[in-house]
């Protein structure tokens, strides 16, 4: 699940994958906007057929808390 989300994050900010670290901060580190996070986890949602709760999502803060949520919502 990891390297797939890697693959969205490229996807919408302009970093290279191998700068991106499980404890990378969506908004301080990768310079997502609320708008492009958000924007990325309807594509997500829709890629995986998964549904993403809005109020969790307001949670996660790096790359491996999200991981680790589309992991266990995937299931």
């Amino acid at each position: 699940m990891y390297e797939k989300l890697v693959g969205f994050i490229t996807n919408y900010v302009e970093v290279k994958k191998e700068d991106i670290r499980p404890e990378s901060r969506f908004m301080e580190d990768l310079g997502f906007s609320s708008f492009d996070f958000m924007s990325m986890l309807g594509e997500v949602e829709e890629e995986l057929d998964i549904e993403i709760n809005p109020e969790e999502a307001a949670n996660i803060r790096t790359v491996q808390e999200a991981a680790d949520y589309l992991e266990k919502i995937s299931q």
